[in-house]
């Protein structure tokens, strides 16, 4: 089975700013799959580079078989739900979705037929003679997404198509994406800036990087396997013990640990088994919620955020440590070895 996308020694200049840089994926049928990185990493730009909106300065781009890197974005087998929508105030949710395949010429009776499907994918049936002011955010989105589906496209592409709605909105969004997406089968390629989006909906992730992508991983690699210093740090949240605090704590390497990783014990307490101590103050304590972080400046030199769930009293245990000496304890096996940066003096040498 030939894949779904193709982008072989894909780049995009813009003047003297290298957007893309020789990127080379694939994307498999069906998959979920989401290009995550900060503002300016270069992901957008590979999504309008897929879509056709940009052509690139180098590289090539496929659509199964068939290169696509020369066609129009109205011939290539793509749809794009951009976050604003982009939905028609004046027309009813009907009308809006039935849009495409009224340009198309596709008769009136298909139409109906296929956009009312298409409403039911995205649970909206019921709906179809309201305008776009008179529905919620989540449900104009989904409208935008309903409107992207009824062309049946091999790829969907959605380009921060939830950063416009509340946070609560959001999550229950990200599901109903994923719902949809199971259901109708088709590949969906998702941009985000947001981890947690991209974690709770992805099959694969992309991080990108100053227009590289740094690694494409499932979720759980992704999170308990970066594989650099940057995705250890943008994937959730991380705990650097660099170099030289390690050496302090009996350990040689550079190393990530995530928060929820570690505990907080007394000042004197050593740790079980193969528990690594490491002794500290508390500099600050942090409420959540759910959860609270508890920022502590170790003897070694680093702070390191511990993380724990909020049960009965313990935030009451927690917010009292403030000031106090405290022994941060953690397992061997949940320290994450990140890989040491070239030397650069050694680049340099022939």
């Amino acid at each position: 089975m030939s894949a779904a996308i193709s982008l072989h020694g894909l780049s995009k200049h813009y003047g003297d700013v290298v957007a893309v840089d020789d990127l080379d994926l694939e994307l498999a049928e069906g998959e979920f799959f989401s290009m995550l990185g900060p503002s300016g990493s270069g992901k957008t730009t590979v999504l309008r580079l897929i879509a056709g909106f940009e052509r690139p300065t180098a590289g090539s781009v496929r659509l199964g078989d068939e290169d696509v890197t020369a066609l129009a974005p109205h011939r290539r087998d793509v749809n794009t739900v951009f976050q604003d929508y982009a939905i028609f105030p004046h027309l009813d949710v009907l009308k809006n979705v039935e849009y495409g395949l009224r340009v198309k010429k596709v008769g009136k009776e298909e139409r109906r037929s296929r956009a009312l499907e298409a409403l039911e994918a995205v649970q909206l049936r019921g709906y179809e003679k309201r305008r776009p002011d008179q529905l919620s955010g989540g449900q104009r989105q989904r409208v935008a997404l309903a409107r992207a589906l009824v062309n049946r496209p091999k790829v969907l592409l959605l380009d921060e198509p939830l950063g416009a709605l509340d946070l609560q909105l959001r999550r229950e969004m990200q599901l109903e994406l994923k719902q949809i997406q199971r259901e109708v089968g088709i590949t969906f390629v998702f941009v985000t800036h947001d981890q947690e989006e991209a974690l709770t909906m992805s099959d694969r992730i992309a991080v990108f990087n100053n227009g590289r992508v740094e690694q494409i991983a499932t979720p759980v690699e992704l999170y308990e396997h970066p594989a650099s210093s940057f995705v250890a740090g943008f994937v959730g949240t991380s705990n650097r013990l660099d170099p030289e605090a390690a050496k302090a704590l009996g350990l040689d390497g550079d190393f990530a640990v995530r928060p929820e990783k570690l505990r907080l014990a007394g000042a004197d307490e050593d740790g079980a088994g193969d528990e690594i101590a490491a002794p500290g103050r508390v500099a600050e304590v942090v409420y959540l919620g759910p959860s609270t972080h508890t920022m502590v400046e170790l003897d070694a030199g680093p702070r390191l955020t511990v993380s724990h769930p909020n049960e009965d009293r313990s935030i009451d245990t927690a917010l009292e440590r403030r000031g106090q000496q405290v022994t941060v304890l953690f397992r061997r096996d949940a320290l994450i070895p990140l890989p040491t940066p070239p030397n650069p003096s050694e680049e340099e040498s022939p």
